[in-house]
């Protein structure tokens, strides 16, 4: 006699984020959700990402996964419109505010996700297509307990490696100094990336700062810059 099989359930990621409650949005973004979102968004879909189509021309495309309230992510495009941007973060008055910041500004380079960027990275994104993976000030998790919570590891590291393009960059920045010596070693590790001067970088001219890194400043707190740029294999 045979048996039914098993129903098996995947285990649930552990976020690298925490959820937040939307609180209240007034109508301008209470109607950047409604009316642009479809407009600028990441479509819906399992399969892998035509970047071509999805911003309507080749260009070079770098993912931002966590862009706050977007005003550095807006900052940055207005000044690169010749690079496309994949802007994806959880927290809705985020979202609300890059819609319109970016329907404001007329730009045209910019996809916007309300969802895990890591998830779009690992299912949607083809290997060797981006030009750049940007994360800034991810969540530091600064207990022992909560490190494996963590975005920037050795998984991480490696999947983004596979995702770039040859002479493409992961950028981090953090402005808590043990997540900072954290990324630099797993990014040394990495045998398809080479860490672009050995360690930590002063903050490149073309990074605006962001509200979160000022308060860091404003409290102490050491900004650290890492780069890493994918080997070319066949150099």
């Amino acid at each position: 006699m045979t048996q039914d099989p098993v129903e098996t359930t995947r285990p649930e990621p552990l976020r690298s984020y925490k959820l937040r409650t939307a609180g209240r949005m007034g109508p301008a973004r209470r109607g950047a959700m409604e009316n642009l979102l479809d407009r600028f968004t990441v479509p819906d879909g399992e399969g892998v990402l035509d970047l071509r189509t999805l911003f309507g021309r080749t260009i070079p495309v770098v993912l931002e996964i966590g862009f706050g309230m977007g005003t550095s992510t807006l900052e940055m495009a207005e000044a690169d419109p010749a690079t496309g941007v994949l802007a994806a973060d959880v927290h809705t008055p985020g979202v609300a505010a890059l819609l319109l910041g970016v329907d404001r500004a007329g730009i045209d380079s910019v996809r916007v996700l309300h969802g895990d960027g890591r998830e779009l990275l690992q299912h949607r994104i083809a290997p060797g297509s981006l030009a750049g993976v940007r994360v800034f000030f991810p969540d530091p998790w600064p207990k022992p307990r909560h490190h494996k919570r963590r975005l920037v590891d050795a998984a991480f590291v490696g999947l983004v490696a596979d995702r770039l393009a040859p002479g493409g960059t992961l950028h981090c920045a953090t402005d808590w100094e043990p997540y900072a010596r954290q990324m630099a070693e797993v990014m040394a590790a990495e045998p398809r990336l080479a860490l672009e001067g050995d360690g930590p970088h002063p903050r490149p001219d073309w990074r605006p700062l962001t509200p979160y890194e000022n308060r860091g400043l404003a409290r102490g707190h050491v900004v650290t810059d890492l780069l890493a740029r994918r080997v070319d294999p066949s150099a």
